[in-house]
Formats: C-alpha cells, structure tokens, sequence
C-alpha cells in the first residue's frame, strides 16, 4: 500500500418507498452495476464532501439541493481495492414535491427501484452494504455511520463527537 486514495460520493434519493438509482456504464472504477449518483472529489473539493456530492448530482441529474429535503451525509465508507484506500461519502434525501428529473443521464440509465427490490441489483460491494444498512436501520435513525469494507460486508459504528 503506497498511500494512495479514491475520494467518492454517492447520493440516494428516496421518492416514498423508491430509491433512485444509476445503472452507471463506463465508470472508470467499478464495473456496469447500480449505485447512486456522484463520483470523484475535484481538487478543490476535497475538504468538502457535500460540495462534490452536490456538484456531481447536479451535472449527472439537473438536480440542485433545493430540490430535496434532509440532504445530508449519512455514510463514510473506507475500502482498500487495487493497492488504493478508497473513500466514499454517502448522501441520502428524500425528493422534494416539486422536483422534476430529466429524461436522460450522460453516465447512465436513472431507474426508480422499489425499496424492496433494491438488494436484488448488482451494486458495488460497499454501496450494497451501505443500502444493506440503511434499509435495515440507518433509515430509522440520525446517526452518521463509519464503515470498514470486509470481504464479507461492512463493518459500521455510529460516530459521535467528542
């Protein structure tokens, strides 16, 4: 490991019970599979991770924060793959009433996905566990989770400050 990091974010809209999804192609990272909207941390961003999530969602959705509700990160996820440590931010919000999505996205295909339905997608092995988690209890709480990528998931603690 020579010190290498991936700086990401992620964000995850929820409509009701649907999450929109990114049936993302030709990633430079991950293979074809469903993940949220985001991708890498621009120089000037990399203090910043709600900047990159909020520029990110713009450019792959037209979509601006005022067009959600409670956007805000819930994850921090660390990952060591291909001899780099990769870090991903996770942002999740709820779709405002009067937002409206595009027809299209560069990056992919956007796809509303029932919440039941979700874990059946081909996703990347930290965001599946991220959803894993959300579903099963990151959705019921305020919390800010910190993660650590396993071969066999993630391993998570709630951060607190002090």
């Amino acid at each position: 490991m020579d010190g290498r990091l991936r700086n990401m974010t992620a964000v995850y809209i929820s409509r009701g019970e649907e999450m929109l999804l990114l049936y993302r192609v030709g990633s430079r990272v991950v293979p074809p599979s469903y993940c949220g909207v985001g991708g890498h941390f621009e120089r000037d961003e990399l203090n910043d991770a709600r900047a990159c999530a909020l520029r990110e969602l713009y450019e792959e959705t037209g979509l601006r924060e005022a067009d959600l509700i409670g956007f805000r990160m819930r994850y921090g996820c660390m990952r060591l793959k291909n001899g780099e440590i990769r870090q991903n931010y996770y942002f999740f919000a709820e779709l405002a009433p009067q937002a409206a999505l595009p027809d299209g996205c560069a990056e992919g295909r956007l796809e509303w996905v029932k919440y039941g339905d979700l874990l059946k997608k081909e996703m990347p092995h930290t965001a599946y566990y991220v959803i894993k988690h959300y579903l099963e209890t990151g959705r019921y709480t305020d919390c800010l989770y910190a993660g650590a990528a396993t071969q066999d998931g993630l391993t998570f603690t709630a951060l607190t400050e002090f």
